[in-house]
């Protein structure tokens, strides 16, 4: 897709009385489209609206204010956050294997969610080879969310547990 097609595009949403365009081509899918700016930093079926002028996407420009068009690529979209999210710490696996959340089948998991953990606080174990790998925290927090399900295969640098800071 060339940038001449994506000025035509935006002439026809500045010229008309649409208020949004939406093109799908070889896999890339393209928005553009006019907003109020109350609403220009919500996301609306997966595509999100950042409130940066069209122009200045196509032409590669600082945002210049002469215009409420927005225009994003699905890529785009998936690495410019709408709302300020709360960052979470991840705990990767350092290692693959076969991941359990308690020591023996019949004890009690090292960590639920809501839990507190500090560094060092054991999370889980990753089997690997016949061997039990303890995996610890390296981060002070409380656990939000637990990756993967007890018995499940792990790959390298996979994200297991995320921690919210405390």
């Amino acid at each position: 897709m060339d940038i001449s097609y994506l000025k035509k595009l935006v002439r026809i949403v500045e010229q008309s009385g649409v208020d949004e365009i939406e093109v799908e081509e070889e896999g890339l899918r393209i928005r553009v489209a006019k907003h109020l700016a109350q609403s220009a930093s919500h996301a609306t079926n997966g595509t999100l609206h950042a409130g940066v002028p069209a122009s200045a996407m196509i032409s590669g420009n600082q945002p210049s204010g002469e215009s409420s068009r927005q225009i994003l690529t699905q890529e785009q979209a998936a690495t410019s956050p709408a709302i300020p999210e709360v960052k979470y710490h991840e705990i990767k696996s350092p290692i693959v294997g076969t991941f359990y959340r308690a020591p023996a089948p019949d004890a009690d998991p090292y960590v639920e969610i809501g839990h507190t953990v500090q560094p060092k606080t054991v999370l889980c174990i990753i089997e690997a080879m016949k061997l039990m790998n303890e995996i610890e925290s390296d981060f002070a927090g409380r656990v939000v969310k637990i990756m993967v399900d007890n018995g499940q295969p792990v790959e390298y640098n996979q994200v297991l547990f995320l921690l919210e800071p405390v």
